[in-house]
């Protein structure tokens, strides 16, 4: 059910307004509390511009203030009971108070949620976000209290019909929370053929570890690397040699590729390439390559408590 909310975690389309385009860049750099600040004072003066009412919303998401963010949008839906995008938002909202509700509490809440959603998806034929978003409510919904595989892959289907990419990661998706291995791994290789993305090889490889099969995840990520040729799958690649200790040699190179052509967009602090190179060594009992990368990877973060536990381990060998 996260997925509901994905949008909100992203910083919406340039309104061409240049106080709106300021408030957009406070949330582009995490400032939300700034943004929260600015908004809500610039608001009581242009209490009818909805494109800021609807940043307010999206910023009260960013700090998981969902009671804040769901009134934002009920006013929004009043102002505009036809907008999808607003009746998505709202039953995103609600689904997140709901995971983090007590049981009864979030039950309580389903139908709303459920009605909300559907609504926008009425309203908007084309809208991919609340498919996806219906695709995982029904699975995740025990089927006592409305949960159902048909309905999810209804707005399966539907998705396919957009885009055969999200048609096929989300029929992916619904096998494998069903528990049939072989239809969800056939249909994440249909979204890899389909787009060749990194968003697709990276849930294949997910898929698999959760089957408990990293060669098979490693495999899938080393035609990933040879194909996008993208930095961070050598992280990806050693990451997984490291935690499995599978491959040894293979991921020493790859984390030392990823070390050697690291800039911040890999995403990956190189504290904790180091720490998984630390890890490769401990594997082959190398104590001495083994302290240096760990006391690379403290020298960079040294409050990281896995950090800290890899040493006392490597001190033991």
């Amino acid at each position: 059910m996260r997925r509901i909310i994905c949008l909100l975690l992203f910083p919406l389309l340039s309104f061409g307004q240049s106080q709106l385009d300021r408030f957009e860049d406070y949330i582009k750099h995490k400032k939300f509390d700034v943004a929260e600040i600015k908004l809500t004072v610039y608001l009581e003066q242009h209490s009818k511009d909805f494109d800021a009412l609807e940043l307010l919303g999206d910023t009260y998401g960013h700090q998981k203030k969902w009671d804040e963010a769901i009134e934002i949008y009920k006013k929004l839906i009043k102002a505009n009971p036809k907008s999808a995008e607003y009746h998505y938002k709202y039953g995103g909202a609600m689904g997140m108070k709901a995971l983090e509700s007590s049981k009864i509490t979030a039950i309580g809440m389903l139908d709303d949620i459920e009605s909300t959603l559907q609504k926008a998806a009425k309203l908007d034929p084309d809208h991919k976000n609340v498919r996806w978003a219906l695709v995982e409510y029904y699975m995740k919904v025990p089927g006592v209290l409305g949960g159902s595989k048909n309905m999810a892959l209804k707005y399966a289907y539907q998705l396919e019909q957009l885009s055969k990419v999200d048609g096929y990661l989300a029929k992916g998706f619904i096998y494998e929370y069903d528990e049939d291995p072989e239809l969800a791994e056939k249909y994440y290789k249909l979204a890899i053929k389909e787009s060749g993305s990194l968003w697709c090889y990276n849930k294949l490889a997910d898929f698999y570890e959760k089957q408990k099969q990293p060669e098979k995840a490693l495999a899938n990520l080393e035609i990933a690397k040879e194909k996008l040729q993208r930095n961070e799958l050598q992280y990806k690649i050693g990451k997984l040699a490291a935690e499995y200790n599978i491959e040894s040699q293979k991921g020493v190179q790859c984390l030392q590729t990823y070390l050697k052509n690291y800039s911040p967009k890999d995403g990956v602090p190189k504290a904790w390439a180091h720490y998984r190179l630390s890890q490769i060594y401990s594997h082959k009992k190398n104590k001495a390559a083994a302290l240096k990368y760990i006391d690379l990877a403290l020298a960079e973060a040294p409050d990281m408590k896995s950090f800290k536990q890899e040493k006392i381990k490597i001190l033991k060998l």
